[in-house]
């Protein structure tokens, strides 16, 4: 098979490409008639002229009134569309002020509570005492790393009508700008097929004009499986998205939407519908039976390898070994729905890959995506989305645009990042899947210094942002379209070699950028004229007198294995190397002076799968924790990286603190074991309290219950997701947090681990796998735990019974610490061991506790028993 044509999956080939000559318009309409009124005048007469004047000149003004109300209109909506697509809205001053003093109360209570803890040692446990201060000082600065962003949090309102009057206008061309969306995956068979299609639908459906959305998937597993599967939902669409157009239907994704416990006859008036749902309901049950069969016979791989339709074989036979192939599944001549009406671009993308060449996981994978959709469609905007991440609100193209294609801002953002929600999650969400406190308070709150963090997909970034230019400065002319007339055979000649430098002296000057010639650009970007060129179109769209009929061929040319070689590409442009997770890519984007947005949008804009079960929930945060240790462990921490730029401190405390954050395992390890010794040993880190001691601790828990109770009033989070979030915060830390650290110093020693891809679940509705056991090392810290604190309360009691009333002031207190762990324990103690809709066993390991405990005290006080002290009892005599 050729790869520099594009693959023919029998009955479903597509011949050739269709593009839009069309350029992009201005973002910025200006209009420059104004509304005009005119006043009259009636002439000063007599009284009984003005009477008989009167009635007639209502009249006229009534005629000229309806006469003008279209004129009217207009003018209002003229006014409309010059008015702000979008605006801030700070916390009110009522909610977060009282909030910033407690902060600064706690700060100072602290700083007396540690001078306290230091000047009154416990000599009996000296070097408990000393760890217990090691471990309070790191956690207290980690408290106040991670607070000192939180001080102006705000929140951000879209206006969708105004981004329409003012971009969308009946009988002339849609001036929206084109958006690439980017959808990854790895591996097939652990992410089903039928919810990659549906992610696939939700974007080909989208609300937004299809001739602006260009799909792009990337099969990083070269898999023939989603080769066909998305050949059957290019099919699948041209009944599906006529179908969420006529009825404005959500979600569309069919999987979701057929499958919501809703009403789904609510503000549906056409009489058609309930025939049309029904009949595409049957549809939807057919296509999945179809990648069912798809999935059924890839379970076992032939011998002789994959053969396709056609009788070729499939060039992705080995997975570690294959080349870049390319499928343009619908965007070519005749890919029309049933209506016939123009389907978006829908691209199939499986990078070339060698066993002696890195590929860089997931990263890899998205710039391979960015070059190829530079070549064939170069939208100014780009989203990525996971395959598991379907469009929950077709509107989220419109959200962000209100930001992008803002007049004066715009320019000036490098991405909208929107909160990750979930689907499959049980109700109380007991491993704190949804991570509410991070996005709907932490986030918030990075919003109001330079903008949110990059979480790795829901996000729609600024083309020129990812190619690493800096944000424009006021006073920046704007870049010319092509500074490449002649750069290659896809574009027309019409300048020579002189111009062209020329040219290049131009963008040097223009764009401050440190590179002056095509031999700097191709070190930079690769060894590609026609990607080059449209790099350097700042509005996008393909260069003039680009021959369509070769892109398919450059395309192929810049998703090979050695493109990369010797350029900036993870390094200064694109997605960042070096971390199995993204967020090095916002924070040099922040670093260079950009900034970034968080979206909220009422309905929630995409919904994703979450782990359902322990075992899967600890390995997802031990990848997250990974790779902030891997980023501390390199060049581009926080704590040293970036300071000759344009980074906010605020903003750098901020990405500190959501990289070393692992790092917090360690004394809270230790901090959560204390406890438990100290109940064994009969020792405790805290001396007899002084009154004046007495009034700080209490002082201290007061500010940390108020902190609590303020934050969750002005960001309105429940206390039940506060409270799941702490508990898997503890449980995360002694588990997966703790590992990562060790791995990210084994992998600076130079022993590698190996990413996974997480299984996704194709079915929703089930939680079945809530309570599904998976032993694995993760398991261990936190099952010790429990263990000696369950061990040091047994102990505890037993000594404070034999020690007398004595003892008991001191047991309480070492008891509440034990409690404290136990507690924030409690979930996972339910993975561990709960069953559904029975009785879950940690019932019956406390009962067994409360036994043991109960036969100790009745063997204490037990009357029969000798006493081992007190006087000796003689038998007396008549003169006793």
């Amino acid at each position: 098979m050729a790869t520099s044509a594009a693959l023919t999956p029998g009955s479903h080939s597509r011949n050739g490409f269709r593009f839009s000559d069309e350029e992009n318009g201005d973002y910025n309409e200006h209009h420059s008639d104004q509304a005009s009124s005119v006043v009259g005048s009636v002439a000063n007469e007599d009284l009984e002229a003005q009477k008989a004047f009167y009635s007639k000149t209502e009249k006229r003004k009534a005629k000229r009134s309806l006469m003008s109300n279209d004129q009217g209109e207009d003018d209002y909506l003229l006014a409309e569309s010059r008015q702000p697509l979008w605006r801030k809205v700070p916390i009110a001053s009522s909610l977060i002020n009282p909030y910033r003093i407690v902060i600064i109360t706690r700060l100072i209570i602290l700083v007396f509570f540690f001078h306290l803890r230091i000047t009154t040692p416990v000599h009996d446990a000296l070097a408990l005492w000393i760890i217990s201060i090691v471990c309070e000082i790191w956690l207290a600065f980690s408290w106040l790393v991670d607070q000192l962003p939180k001080w102006f949090p705000i929140t951000r309102e879209t206006y969708l009508e105004r981004l329409s009057l003012r971009f969308e206008h009946e009988g002339e061309p849609n001036l929206l700008a084109p958006v690439d969306i980017f959808v990854t995956t790895a591996d097939p068979l652990k992410e089903p097929p039928i919810i990659t299609a549906n992610t696939v639908l939700s974007v080909l459906s989208v609300d937004y004009p299809v001739e602006k959305v260009s799909c792009y998937v990337s099969d990083d597993s070269a898999s023939m499986l989603l080769f066909y599967t998305l050949s059957e939902t290019a099919e699948f669409a041209r009944i599906w998205v006529p179908f969420c157009n006529k009825y404005n239907i959500e979600p569309r994704a069919p999987e979701f939407y057929f499958s919501q416990k809703l009403d789904y006859l609510e503000d549906k008036v056409h009489p058609t519908f309930v025939k049309d749902r029904r009949a595409m309901k049957r549809e939807y049950e057919e296509f999945k039976v179809k990648i069912n069969e798809l999935v059924a016979k890839a379970q076992k791989k032939p011998e002789e390898g994959w053969v396709m339709q056609d009788g070729n074989p499939w060039p992705g036979n080995n997975i570690d070994d294959h080349p870049g192939m390319i499928q343009v599944c619908l965007g070519s001549a005749g890919a029309l729905d049933k209506e016939g009406k123009e389907l978006a671009r829908l691209v199939y993308v499986s990078r070339e890959k060698r066993p002696s060449y890195q590929h860089h996981s997931k990263a890899g994978a998205m710039n391979a995506l960015v070059r190829v959709s530079a070549v064939l469609s170069n939208a100014p905007f780009a989203l990525n989305l996971d395959c598991d991440q379907y469009i929950n609100n077709s509107k989220v193209l419109r959200e962000a645009m209100c930001f992008l294609m803002d007049p004066q801002l715009g320019k000036k953002f490098c991405y909208v990042q929107f909160p990750r929600r979930f689907y499959g999650v049980d109700c109380n969400d007991r491993y704190a899947n949804h991570n509410t406190v991070f996005f709907d308070i932490n986030m918030k709150c990075f919003d109001g210094i330079q903008g949110p963090v990059y979480v790795g997909s829901g996000c729609v970034f600024n083309r020129q942002a990812l190619y690493g230019c800096k944000p424009p400065s006021e006073e920046r002319p704007k870049m010319k379209s092509c500074c490449w007339p002649s750069c290659c055979s896809c574009c027309s000649s019409t300048s020579d070699d002189d111009e062209t430098d020329q040219e290049l002296e131009d963008f040097k000057e223009e764009e401050e950028l440190p590179f002056m010639s095509l031999k700097s650009l191709e070190k930079r970007f690769g060894q590609s004229p026609v990607f080059i060129a449209s790099a350097l179109m700042e509005d996008g769209g393909l260069p003039k007198g680009t021959n369509t009929r070769l892109l398919i061929k450059e395309a192929v040319h810049v998703i090979s294995c050695d493109y990369e070689e010797k350029t900036k590409w993870g390094k200064e442009i694109g997605w960042f190397y070096g971390s199995v997770t993204e967020i090095l890519t916002g924070f040099n984007m922040h670093c260079r002076g950009w900034k970034s947005v968080y979206c909220m949008p009422k309905k929630a804009a995409f919904k994703g799968s979450a782990p359902i079960n322990l075992s899967d929930r600890l390995h997802q945060v031990l990848q997250w924790a990974l790779g902030s240790t891997e980023i501390i462990f390199s060049g581009y921490c926080p704590l040293w990286y970036g300071y000759s730029g344009k980074l906010k401190w605020l903003q750098r405390l901020a990405y500190t603190n959501s990289i070393v954050y692992p790092l917090t395992s360690i004394p809270l390890l230790i901090y959560c074991t204390i406890p438990a010794i100290c109940l064994l040993t009969g020792k405790f880190i805290i001396p007899t309290l002084s009154n004046l001691a007495s009034i700080w601790l209490m002082a201290l828990f007061i500010s940390i219950i108020l902190t609590c109770v303020l934050e969750l009033r002005w960001s309105g989070v429940s206390i039940q997701d506060w409270w799941r979030n702490e508990q898997f915060w503890v449980i995360g830390g002694v588990s997966a947090h703790l590992f990562a650290v060790f791995q990210g110093l084994l992998k600076v020693a130079g022993v590698h681990t190996k990413f996974s891809v997480r299984a996704k679940s194709a079915n929703d509705t089930a939680f079945g796998q809530l309570y599904l056991f998976k032993w694995t090392t993760l398991l261990i810290p936190p099952t010790t735990l429990v263990i000696l604190n369950m061990l040091g309360i047994v102990a505890g009691i037993s000594d404070a019974i034999n020690n007398g009333y004595d003892s008991w002031g001191p047991f309480f207190g070492k008891l509440f610490f034990s409690l404290w762990v136990i507690v924030h324990l409690y979930p996972f103690l339910k993975g561990l061991m709960g069953r559904q809709n029975r009785t879950p066993t940690i019932v019956v390991l406390w009962s067994i506790l409360v036994a043991i405990v109960f036969s100790m005290i009745w063997v204490r006080i037990d009357i029969f028993l000798p006493k081992k002290t007190g006087p000796a009892l003689k038998q007396c005599g008549i003169r006793c």
